[in-house]
C-alpha cells in the first residue's frame, strides 16, 4: 500500500512543475486523494459490499469534487490534474501512466447492464481539460486527447484527436507536419491542433509548402543529371523554408 502510494507521489512530482514537496502533494492534491479513496471503494466492490463501495465513492465525490465509479479499474501513475468535475464510468479502465485533465468524463452511451458501455484508456494517454470520451472502445497506448473534444470512436496507440466531433490525427502525418513547421521557425503542434478555420488554413500552408518544395528540389536534381550545362549555383538541390515570407502570409 504504501509501495503504491510513494509511486502516485512521484509521478506527481516529475509530471507537476508546481508540485514543490511529497507532503504537499500528500495533503494538498485532490487527485491523489480521490485515487487512495478509490481503491478502497473498489475493494469494496470487488468483494461484493456494494453500497460500502458506492458510500465511499460518494464520499470522494463530496470531498476531491472527482467522481470514479467503485466498479472502474485505474492502473498505476495515473495522474488526475486538479481533478475537479472528473467522471469515471463503472466500466472504464485507465491504463499505467495516464494523466487526466479537469472536466474530462469517460462516459458510457449504453443502457444494457454489465455490458462494456465505458472506454478502456491505454498506457500513458493524456486526456486534455473538457474532453469526454463517450463509449466502450479503445484508447491506444501513448494516445492524447485535446481539451474540449468529444471521442465517439477508438484512438490508435500514438494518435490525436482534437474536436467535437473528434477527428483522429494520426501520428505519422502529424510528425511530418511538426518537422516541416519546425523548419518555418514555430511549432505546428501548438499552433494548428485544433479544427477551426485558421488551423486548417495554416495545416494546408504548410503541407503544401512542404510538398511544393520536396518537388521543386526533384527537379533540380533530375535537372542536374541531365544536363551537361552548369546549373545555377542558387539551384534549390535541398529542400528548406524561407521562414520570413512564410510568416508574413499568416500574419506574423
Amino acid at each position: 500500500m504504501f509501495s503504491r502510494l510513494r509511486s502516485d507521489v512521484r509521478c506527481i512530482l516529475e509530471r507537476d512543475p508546481a508540485a514543490r514537496t511529497a507532503w504537499e502533494v500528500l495533503t494538498c492534491y485532490p487527485g491523489l486523494h480521490a485515487l487512495v479513496l478509490h481503491r478502497r471503494a473498489h475493494w469494496c466492490w470487488s468483494h461484493d459490499f456494494k453500497w460500502l463501495g458506492r458510500f465511499i465513492s460518494q464520499f470522494s465525490r463530496w470531498f476531491t469534487g472527482i467522481e470514479i465509479h467503485p466498479g472502474a479499474r485505474i492502473g498505476e501513475q495515473v495522474f488526475i490534474d486538479h481533478g475537479m468535475g472528473v467522471v469515471i464510468g463503472e466500466t472504464a479502465e485507465v491504463g499505467d501512466g495516464c494523466t487526466i485533465y479537469h472536466g474530462v468524463t469517460l462516459g458510457g452511451t449504453s443502457l444494457y447492464k454489465g455490458a462494456k458501455r465505458h472506454p478502456t484508456l491505454g498506457k500513458n494517454v493524456v486526456v486534455g481539460a473538457g474532453a469526454k470520451v463517450l463509449g466502450g472502445f479503445s484508447v491506444g497506448d501513448g494516445a492524447r486527447i485535446g481539451s474540449n473534444a468529444v471521442v465517439v470512436k477508438p484512438v490508435p496507440p500514438g494518435a490525436t484527436a482534437v474536436g467535437n466531433p473528434a477527428r483522429i490525427i494520426e501520428i505519422e502525418s502529424d510528425a511530418k507536419r511538426e518537422e516541416a513547421a519546425s523548419r518555418m521557425g514555430f511549432s505546428a503542434y501548438g499552433v494548428t491542433q485544433n479544427d477551426d478555420p485558421l488551423s486548417q488554413a495554416m495545416r494546408g500552408l504548410i503541407d503544401n509548402a512542404a510538398a511544393q518544395e520536396h518537388q521543386i528540389a526533384m527537379i533540380w536534381q533530375a535537372m542536374e543529371k541531365l544536363s551537361s550545362d552548369q546549373l545555377p549555383g542558387d539551384a534549390a538541390r535541398e529542400e528548406h523554408f524561407q521562414a520570413a515570407k512564410l510568416n508574413q502570409l499568416v500574419g506574423k
